[in-house]
């Protein structure tokens, strides 16, 4: 059975009088671990085949190696050419340089769209402050707890791999270096001030980390010292950081390398490793979109690396004030195809400086090129999302709306995905953090297993399910 056939199943199935699937959405809302978070829940979760979510995490993790290579590929090693096209700015590549220069790990989340026939990736949020990794398995865990639901997913085989366990299973394996045959001490770091803004959604995260075994403390940068070589949290020594600061924060604050020293220390001197180090920031850059989409820059790419790319990503160009003043055709194709195209800034996150084009008119679009080019920006060929229908519990009537796919990814390959939904038609952009109607969604996807298997009785698949 399809995907869309199991939302069908499953909207018929939410009509039928008492049913208890009416009741997911305020079911997972006031689960233990969710509770702090103050979002809000789509009525049903999302289906998608096993073997279309597989593939896609396998050309994830091959356009991942891609975009690790491309200083080397694309220019010949000089990381001072590519962080310049990338527009990093001093203040910023220097935290990177001191703090973390060496190759990331493949750990973070992918955002993607279904067009209808498949998934296309917008961007890579590549690094340990992209969020979401106890959101997405909790929301699954909690909707498998209404009856209906559990017999339903039964039935269809539908399960979920939880992004938690998976991080904790990374976790541990990255901290056996300094903690041998013991858990690693691991400690979620927050920028000053951060845990006022994001306290709760990262409490979410430390409680789903905790239920898949890895103990894990929170704090503010600020809160930490070193001593001997080593990061302590009072009298706690830290084996692992888990980081949820940004070069920004501390190029851009009068004291942010004050605060940052006792890190910097106990970094260079070992006692204490940085789980995925600043440079995931640069390669989460969305210039790095642009060099992979352009075939003017690929020729060090073989033709199947090429493929793989067209497959996946949508045409995205870089913008900047050289390719403003120099590359004319470029300017005008992006004028012409305004109503295609979505503007966003290169180091910014949750839509922030995204101008949508087919909600805009000539003028700004042309305004919005010319200002964003200054800070560097990409265009990007518009993915339309498949509508999702939706039967809204109170009305009982049926809504369309738009998912955006958030895969996480560790160096163990795909570790699970959720959704961000908004109403069709609402926003070009789809975003938890500025859109009042949006909503999180599980998504569950249906296995093909062979003759006999079954789907675990609480839904969560075996990691290998991934592979």
């Amino acid at each position: 059975m399809s995907a869309e056939r199991v939302t069908a199943q499953y909207n018929e199935e939410f009509r039928t009088p008492g049913s208890d699937l009416t009741t997911v959405a305020e079911h997972v809302k006031n689960f233990p671990t969710l509770a702090a978070w103050h979002g809000e829940h789509l009525a049903r979760p999302l289906f998608v085949a096993e073997r279309e979510i597989r593939d896609f995490g396998d050309d994830l993790q091959h356009l991942l190696e891609i975009l690790l290579s491309l200083p080397d590929r694309m220019f010949g090693g000089d990381l001072e050419s590519f962080r310049s096209v990338l527009g990093i700015s001093e203040g910023h590549w220097e935290a990177i340089r001191q703090l973390g220069d060496e190759m990331p790990p493949h750990y973070g989340r992918a955002d993607m769209y279904h067009d209808g026939t498949s998934f296309k990736l917008l961007e890579f949020n590549l690094g340990s402050e992209a969020g979401g990794w106890g959101l997405a398995g909790e929301i699954a865990r909690a909707t498998m707890e209404v009856d209906d639901f559990a017999g339903f997913a039964r039935r269809n085989r539908l399960g979920y791999l939880h992004p938690a366990r998976a991080a904790a299973e990374a976790l541990r394996r990255f901290g056996a270096q300094v903690a041998p045959g013991r858990a690693p001490v691991v400690a979620m770091l927050e920028w000053r001030g951060g845990l006022t803004d994001y306290g709760a959604a990262w409490r979410n995260e430390q409680s789903a980390l905790r239920w898949a075994g890895l103990d894990i403390l929170m704090a503010e940068i600020s809160e930490v010292h070193e001593r001997g070589g080593a990061l302590y949290l009072g009298d706690t020594k830290i084996d692992v950081v888990l980081r949820a600061f940004v070069p920004d924060q501390i190029a851009e604050e009068p004291d942010g390398w004050d605060l940052v020293a006792p890190l910097l220390r106990a970094y260079r001197a070992g006692g204490t490793l940085l789980w995925t180090p600043l440079s995931s920031n640069m390669f989460a850059n969305k210039a790095c979109m642009a060099l992979l989409s352009d075939p003017a820059r690929r020729r060090n790419l073989s033709a199947d690396e090429c493929r793989l790319i067209d497959r996946v990503l949508p045409w995205t160009r870089l913008i900047n004030t050289d390719a403003l003043k120099t590359d004319t055709d470029l300017v005008d194709a992006c004028l012409e195809r305004r109503e295609q195209l979505i503007l966003k800034v290169n180091a910014r996150g949750g839509g922030a400086g995204a101008v949508v084009g087919w909600e805009t008119d000539d003028a700004t679009w042309r305004r919005a090129l010319e200002d964003s080019a200054a800070e560097g920006c990409v265009v990007q060929q518009r993915v339309v999302p498949r509508p999702e229908l939706v039967v809204d519990p109170v009305s009982g009537e049926t809504e369309a709306w738009h998912a955006a796919y958030g895969m996480f990814y560790t160096p163990l390959g795909c570790a699970g995905v959720f959704a961000k939904m908004v109403p069709a038609g609402s926003s070009g952009i789809i975003s938890i953090l500025s859109q009042v109607k949006a909503r999180s969604a599980a998504v569950f996807q249906q296995s093909e297993l062979p003759a006999g298997g079954e789907v675990p009785a609480t839904g969560e698949l075996p990691a290998d399910a991934a592979k």
